[in-house]
């Protein structure tokens, strides 16, 4: 993947290609601990080493089937990432994740606007046909943020994940090339 020179402002907020040099202040800031929502909400693990981060961070900064942006707040600090990953060249569709690591930061448009952008980015300069994604069924703001931005439900895992005790269902979504064109393409 070529270098990454494209990004975003916002009232104060900045949307940017992640760089080696933001390892270790992405781990410090975001999973020094990890918040317990965003553990939930994404489905991952609550707890992990400073090693694991920074490698892994260091990691998908040299792979060529993804492309990661970190959004950062009017105060320089790192308060999210959006991330367009699992790349099929051939095919031109690759996965969407989104996270927003601080709670104080939640509800408040920037994670649908970082959505958006990333969207755009995809489609615009790296020409995907297909940009999808899955949402957990307890997740409703986050699915009516895809929503807004033009993903449409494509089907739905029963009972897939689990939210603590209970079962949950896993939601797949999707935007195409045309449909972004019709919507949102300037």
């Amino acid at each position: 993947m070529k270098k990454i020179k494209k990004q975003w402002t916002k009232d104060g907020f900045l949307l940017r290609p992640a760089r080696p040099e933001d390892a270790e202040i992405y781990y410090q800031q975001n999973f020094n601990p990890l918040d317990p929502e965003v553990a939930r909400l994404t489905g991952s693990k609550p707890t992990f080493s400073r090693e694991e981060v920074v490698g892994f961070f260091l990691k998908c900064l040299e792979s060529d089937d993804r492309c990661d942006f970190l959004i950062i707040n009017p105060l320089g600090q790192i308060i999210g990432e959006t991330v367009i990953n699992e790349i099929d060249w051939d095919l031109r569709k690759a996965n969407f994740r989104i996270a927003i690591f601080r709670s104080d930061m939640r509800g408040r448009g920037i994670g649908f606007w970082a959505i958006a952008k990333t969207r755009d980015f995809a489609f615009e300069q790296l020409k995907l046909h297909r940009l999808e994604l899955d949402v957990f069924s307890f997740n409703p703001r986050a699915e009516h943020a895809y929503q807004k931005a033009g993903f449409r439900r494509e089907g739905v895992l029963r009972d897939a994940v689990r939210d603590g005790e209970t079962y949950a269902d896993d939601i797949l979504m999707a935007i195409l090339e045309e449909d972004w064109r019709k919507s949102f393409s300037s």
